[in-house]
């Protein structure tokens, strides 16, 4: 059964889409880094902590293959580093699955996640200069990776219910 793959910068709307997306085709969404912490009991932040960057990305990769090898239809999220560790960019492409990368602005990013950052332990301590910096950064580095999705979708200037539309356009 097929997987639909959406992936991108935090900010960029993964799990808002994914989840009105869901509602649209009747596919069930699954959050990996929400699916990470239901199998493991714990959470993304307790995981760094105890056992570190290596074995959660290690984690992330076996999981995101199990939910791709599942017999089940998923949209799943993926983690904003997942395409960038393990080879997992070279599971956005294959036999039924559709991997979408959620094109945002730098200066989309920085206006959505400047509102949010305490409740984003990666950026909560940036002023809003080091916050812009931060983004444009990690975008360069993450671009190669995100870049080999299927297809683009832009979101700048968009609602939820238009970008929607424009993943059921390409879905269709």
């Amino acid at each position: 059964m097929k997987k639909i793959i959406l992936l991108g910068y935090m900010g960029c709307g993964k799990s808002t889409i994914a989840t009105n997306l869901s509602k649209k085709v009747q596919i069930p969404f699954v959050d990996l880094d929400k699916y990470i912490e239901e199998k493991t009991n714990l959470d993304i932040k307790t995981i760094f902590e105890k056992h570190g960057e290596i074995y959660f990305r290690k984690l992330e990769h076996e999981l995101f293959l199990e939910l791709l090898q599942s017999p089940e239809a998923f949209i799943i999220g993926l983690g904003g580093g997942t395409p960038c560790y393990a080879n997992n960019h070279e599971l956005l492409l294959g036999e039924n699955r559709v991997s979408i990368y959620l094109k945002a602005s730098i200066e989309t990013l920085f206006e959505r996640l400047a509102h949010h950052k305490s409740k984003r332990p990666l950026i909560a301590a940036k002023s809003d200069g080091e916050l812009k910096e931060f983004i444009a950064k990690h975008l360069f580095d993450r671009s190669y990776y995100y870049n080999q999705a299927q297809y683009k979708v832009v979101v700048d200037g968009k609602s939820i219910q238009e970008t929607v539309a424009d993943i059921v356009a390409v879905l269709a």
